[in-house]
């Protein structure tokens, strides 16, 4: 909700659906510091460890189902003009490429997506486009 703020979306609603991916036992801990005990590792590929309580873990395809609830609700506003969402890293992917009709994996074609950034979803003869990708 700060982003959202600092971008000037005074009306903007939160989302449970566009949390960031709850990462399990991962969470807290950077790519580097996996790869020390699972040099192969691949978030795209492996996915997440279970994790306590507060962060059990999602799958890829959990993250997806999210990502596919918010662009449902989204769709039917698309008439009324243009609407802004506000979402972080491997989230931001995700929902990127679900716009474009792909499998969710194929997140790990775009790059992470830099603070403070914006990134436009838009349409091409009634067709899903990425038009923009981390402009600052």
């Amino acid at each position: 909700m700060r982003t959202a703020e600092l971008a000037g979306l005074t009306s903007a609603q939160p989302d449970p659906d566009l949390l960031e991916w709850d990462y399990g036992g991962y969470e807290g801990l950077t790519a580097e510091q996996i790869r020390e005990s699972r040099p192969d590792w691949d978030l795209w590929r492996d996915g997440v460890i279970p994790g306590d309580a507060d962060h059990p873990g999602e799958e890829l395809a959990q993250v997806a189902a999210r990502t596919d609830a918010v662009l449902n609700r989204i769709r039917p506003l698309l008439s009324d003009g243009d609407v802004a969402v506000v979402a972080r890293g491997h989230l931001a992917r995700i929902l990127t490429v679900r716009w474009l009709g792909l499998d969710a994996s194929a997140s790990r074609l775009l790059g992470h997506p830099h603070p403070g950034t914006l990134s436009f979803l838009a349409t091409e003869g009634g067709q899903p486009v990425l038009s923009a990708w981390n402009v600052p």
